[in-house]
């Protein structure tokens, strides 16, 4: 079982074939699904395009015209095709349940709703905005994952799990960001223009976070899981509680990579923080 063709200058690509492939010889029940969504391809973006395709496909809208659209935006955007490969790695890097990289890509629906989000978000871009919502609707329905496609989302992203995660039209999203299940990038209520969170680069935010409004998440930051954010968070700080308040630093200099939602609170916040 051999893909058409591979340069070796993908090794990100080669990789997941040579993962998929041993899987279909060590489980033949699976060889026939991993044959059609992997290795009859002839790359990543190919592979890709297959398999989103045949999740988000409706009555409505058939496989193979949905998967022209997402061939469409993955040829004409090479910043979508980078970004895929950053946050393929990044569930590798950051979730010890990830066993290589075929899992997360074949099986974790936070992977797929955030590539599926990057070709609805091209598409906006491009002023095809009823496809655009369309697209949305359909990740919704899918992966219980809700964003807007004008949101704008930096690479090496992970989504753990997924569920119930909701980012805001006017959301900005830096790179290398980690966010776990139930969080909200969204609004304080009715009003319009720009009012939703700009995240900043390395920013952990915890299960069950909702940071509310048009505030800045500084770089390197960390929100613990269950809090309520309504101000500015400064860089390198640690909030949590309801509403958020600066209660450390993070233990890394690097939250979202390390991923270590621990922190100490002793209770009086900490003194010599950013506020």
């Amino acid at each position: 079982m051999t893909a058409k063709s591979r340069d070796g200058e993908d090794p990100v690509w080669d990789r997941l074939h040579d993962e998929v492939a041993d899987i279909a010889h060590r489980e033949p029940m699976l060889a026939s699904y991993l044959q059609a969504t992997v290795l009859n391809h002839a790359s990543l973006e190919d592979a890709l395009s297959y398999l989103l395709a045949s999740k988000l496909a409706s009555a409505h809208f058939a496989a193979m015209s949905l998967r022209d659209v997402i061939q469409e935006a993955l040829g004409g955007a090479p910043e979508v095709r980078e970004a895929i490969r950053a946050d393929l790695t990044a569930v590798l890097d950051r979730d010890p349940a990830a066993r290589g990289l075929a899992q997360p890509f074949l099986h974790y629906k936070g992977f797929h709703a955030l590539e599926s989000y990057r070709i609805a978000h091209w598409l906006w871009e491009q002023g095809r905005e009823p496809l655009a919502y369309y697209l949305q609707n359909r990740i919704s329905e899918m992966f219980a994952v809700d964003i807007h496609p004008a949101a704008r989302i930096g690479k090496g992203i992970l989504i753990d799990h997924g569920t119930s995660v909701v980012i805001g039209e006017t959301a900005v999203v830096g790179d290398d960001v980690s966010m776990l299940h139930e969080v909200t990038l969204g609004g304080t209520g009715k009003e319009s223009g720009d009012r939703h969170p700009k995240v900043g680069n390395g920013v952990l935010i915890g299960a069950g976070a909702k940071i509310l409004g048009n505030v800045k998440i500084g770089d390197w930051s960390k929100v613990a899981s269950g809090s309520v954010v309504l101000k500015e968070v400064p860089a390198h700080a640690t909030v949590a509680g309801v509403p958020a308040r600066v209660v450390g630093k993070p233990t890394a200099e690097e939250p979202a990579l390390i991923m270590d939602q621990v922190f100490e609170e002793n209770g009086k916040g900490c003194s010599d923080c950013p506020r």
